[in-house]
Parts: C-alpha cells; sequence; structure tokens
C-alpha cells in the first residue's frame, strides 16, 4: 500500500491528498486519496524514475497495481498507454476512492478488487506484463508475496515487477528465476525492477 516514508501512526488522519499524474495523457492532473494510517502515494520522483525504466515497455502492457492504496502507480501505468490495470486494494475506503477516480478520468481499462492480495494470489489466472508491489512498510509482507505470485498464473518469461520498501540493512531475497534490472535508493526507500528470466519449474511454484 503506498504510505508516507515516516513510521505510520495509530490512525488515520481522515484528510482528502492529492497526487499529481506525471505523463501521459492525463499529465499534469491531480487524484485524490482519503489519508489514512500508513498510506502515502509513491513520491513523484521514484514514479518518474519508475516510468523513465518501462518507457518502452507501458504501452499496451497488462498491468497489477498489488497494495495499490492511492492507486497513483496503476493510473500513472493507464495515463501512459497501458491496456488494462487491475487494482487490489484491501482498505474499503481506499477502494471506493479508487473506484472514483478512474470514473472522473474516464478509464474504462481498468478493474478494483477491494481484497487483500493473499486472496488474489490465490484467484489469478491470466500472467500480466508488469507488476507493482508497494506492502506496507514495517510489515511483514513482502517476502510471502513474492512467493505467491511466482508462478504461471501471474507471471510469464518476460514479466517486469517493481518492488518498493523501507530502507534497511536486511537484504530482500528475489525468486531465482527474477533477474534484477535496476535499482535505487531515495531518502528512507528503495526500489527495483525485476525481469521474469523463466518460469519456475511446478514443484517451485506456490
Amino acid at each position: 500500500m503506498h504510505q508516507s516514508t515516516r513510521k505510520p501512526s495509530k490512525s488515520g488522519s481522515g484528510r482528502v491528498g492529492q497526487v499529481r499524474i506525471i505523463g501521459g495523457r492525463w499529465k499534469g492532473r491531480r487524484i485524490k486519496f482519503m489519508e489514512s494510517a500508513g498510506l502515502r502515494p509513491t513520491l513523484d520522483r521514484v514514479r518518474e524514475t519508475l516510468f523513465n525504466w518501462l518507457m518502452y515497455d507501458i504501452e499496451g502492457a497488462r498491468c497489477l497495481d498489488l497494495f495499490a492504496g492511492s492507486a497513483a502507480l496503476g493510473i500513472e501505468a493507464l495515463s501512459r498507454g497501458a491496456k488494462e490495470v487491475v487494482f487490489v486494494e484491501k482498505n474499503r475506503k481506499a477502494s471506493d476512492n479508487i473506484h472514483n477516480n478512474l470514473r472522473e478520468l474516464e478509464f474504462s481499462n481498468a478493474r478494483v478488487f477491494n481484497t487483500s492480495a493473499e486472496v488474489v494470489a490465490k484467484k489469478n489466472e491470466q500472467p500480466y506484463n508488469i507488476i507493482f508491489i508497494d506492502p506496507p512498510f514495517y510489515q511483514e509482507y513482502l517476502d510471502n508475496i513474492l512467493v505467491l505470485i511466482n508462478n504461471s498464473r501471474f507471471v510469464q518469461q518476460g514479466t517486469q515487477i517493481y518492488v518498493e520498501r523501507e530502507r534497511h540493512s536486511d537484504p530482500v531475497s528475489f525468486p531465482d528465476n527474477w533477474e534484477l534490472t535496476k535499482e535505487k535508493q531515495v531518502g528512507g526507500l528503495e526500489f527495483y525492477l525485476l525481469e521474469v528470466t523463466q518460469l519456475p519449474t511446478e514443484g517451485e511454484e506456490a
């Protein structure tokens, strides 16, 4: 879920925040989201770097925005020509807000699921070209999710996976069949772009 870089408070503020779309059809347009505990849109400069990395791959791509939060990553992808984006957000208010933003921007090539990433991991059937993974900070979601999606229901050879997490000393462990192609650190964040070089064997799949 897209959150602030500071450690989340125990309760949300209930205020309305805004995120600027930085490229594509809706460049400069601002989308609204309800501020709550832990919710943080990915920083403009981080999104700019990410979509520079994906410059030649986003057009026509089928994308998954897991832990969507404000949906800044998925909506940026739609603005830049993604064929379809599936948003997964467990928080009901955040999920409803994604629906509202998609309607205002007149995007019809998107779906929103108000459920957990773990539930989606068990039900997904069609692999994606690009997957955005930005789980809640200070919680142990990441390792489990990487294992859960490393199968032919989610990824195919050439699938690109973006991972964002809080910066700390513990190394992140990626599946052996994923190649790290880009990485960068900004303030308290570190983020990566990986590519699936081959599908896991049946025994390795979750």
